[in-house]
């Protein structure tokens, strides 16, 4: 299983640290571009599941190459 956790900077050290003793646990940092990207997908992710339930309408494909 993966966990993505966010944790405040001033407790990341503490917390990976704590990860890291634990033989079963491989923790590791991302960086900020991974996190973005993340963050991104995650939010094209939401708006599929809302658009399939009917509650928002995406854009058509042709609209989204004549933005390109």
């Amino acid at each position: 299983m993966k966990l993505l956790l966010e944790i405040k900077d001033e407790k990341a050290d503490f917390i990976m640290e704590l990860l890291r003793n634990f033989s079963f646990v491989k923790a590791e940092t991302i960086s900020q571009e991974k996190k973005e990207f993340l963050r991104e997908l995650k939010g094209a992710v939401e708006e599929v599941k809302l658009a399939k339930l009917g509650k928002i309408k995406l854009k058509p494909i042709e609209q989204l190459i004549d933005e390109l």
